[in-house]
């Protein structure tokens, strides 16, 4: 594991250096992962431009002569700058530098590009064979469409994900957030702490690849089996669940709610509390409520239209009926239960002053639940070679043996 001489936040992967040459969404999702739960990540930027998703925008926040993309800020907490031009003999010269002493490196590069560079993954483990590598692309590091540039629509669109989102089969939406990159990030880390659990046995590093196709394809889930297994072709069909009635969004009097009946005893329930008869033949089971979905949606529409939201939401909770409301995200940043797990967070950022941002999704206690552990201390997103010149201090001091 390697050090710094700076006061670093404490979490389970304290004391290991990630060296992140990701760009974009895919690998800094992973990397900000690993940042939250206590490594020192070093992300090493274009010297002028930085990572592409600085200029990616509106919205834009800040100083006219110095605005920052609230894209880059969501996705960059916890990490250190360092701008390296790799094409220079210097940029390489700390590349090297910093892979000698690093844990991991994720990269999303398209295949070859860094072996041109002169950092194939054979190279950075002749530097450094205790080195854990993550490589996200877009369709896979080989195959028959390797070489593609790998963006998330594009993805949701080719693992089938837009076919299973939106109204109905003949109108395709891609999800509301960049999913395939945030997954691809996801399974990496994932894959990153096996390969780190593995190199506690083995002294080796290894190389662990995933890709946007594999991750969508990865949580296909019950779709996918419908498919593999059953022989169907899943299609979208709008906001409600193709296995389990009633499971949606249903309309009410001044607006809507969502149920989850997803058992003959809450639906039996569910059908008492709304003058529904559990027993009619087409809504007897589960598989003859989906097969009927149109009545029962029809029938749910006409007991729904007598409630106002929020008195429909007190009495589906009340008789214990999973239901909800459909939040915009100004309200879900302002709801208490989120605000009691932590998701929202304070942060100094260099330019913009004290902000808030989205938290890490994860919290840690002690032995039988004795005291929370998780780490609260975070910092904001690095300007461009924020952390440049430290850097380097910091390494000659370590090449100096200091």
């Amino acid at each position: 594991m390697s050090t710094d001489t700076q006061t670093r936040a404490r979490g389970p992967l304290e004391g290991y250096l990630v060296v992140d040459l990701s760009r974009a969404l895919a690998g800094p999702h992973a990397s900000m992962m690993l940042a939250d739960l206590g490594a020192r990540v070093i992300k090493v930027e274009n010297p002028g431009t930085g990572d592409d998703t600085r200029g990616w925008g509106p919205p834009f926040v800040g100083p006219d002569d110095n605005l920052q993309s609230t894209y880059f800020l969501s996705c960059n907490r916890n990490k250190e700058s360092i701008a390296l031009d790799l094409k220079s003999d210097d940029g390489r010269a700390v590349l090297r530098d910093l892979l000698l002493r690093a844990d991991v490196v994720v990269e999303n590069f398209r295949p070859g590009v860094l072996d041109r560079l002169g950092f194939s993954p054979e190279a950075m483990h002749e530097l450094n064979p205790s080195l854990v590598i993550l490589s996200i692309t877009g369709f896979g590091h080989d195959g028959p469409e390797s070489s593609r540039s790998g963006y998330d629509q594009i993805l949701q669109g080719e693992a089938g994900l837009m076919s299973l989102t939106g109204s109905g089969p003949d109108d395709p939406q891609r999800v509301g957030v960049p999913i395939a990159d945030l997954l691809s990030g996801m399974y990496g880390a994932f894959g990153l702490l096996a390969a780190l659990l593995q190199r506690e046995r083995t002294g080796e590093g290894q190389i662990v690849r995933t890709s946007l196709l594999a991750a969508l394809v990865g949580v296909h889930a019950f779709q996918g089996t419908r498919a593999t297994v059953a022989g169907e072709v899943p299609e979208a069909q709008g906001n409600h669940h193709p296995s389990i009635a009633p499971y949606g969004l249903f309309a009410c009097r001044d607006g809507s709610v969502q149920i989850s009946i997803g058992s003959e005893k809450l639906w039996a329930t569910f059908a008492a509390e709304f003058g529904l008869d559990p027993a009619r033949a087409e809504w007897a089971t589960n598989a003859q409520r989906v097969r009927n979905r149109e009545s029962l949606k029809a029938a749910i529409a006409d007991a729904f239209a007598h409630f106002d939201a929020v008195p429909l939401l007190q009495k589906l909770a009340k008789a214990g009926l999973p239901a909800g409301k459909v939040r915009s995200l100004d309200e879900v940043y302002q709801w208490d239960q989120v605000l009691s797990q932590g998701l929202l967070i304070d942060v100094e950022h260099d330019v913009l002053g004290k902000i808030s941002l989205p938290g890490p999704p994860l919290r840690f206690f002690g032995p039988a639940d004795t005291a929370e552990t998780t780490n609260t201390t975070h910092s904001a997103p690095p300007v461009l070679n924020q952390h440049g010149t430290e850097i380097r201090d910091w390494l000659n001091r370590a090449v100096e043996g200091i």
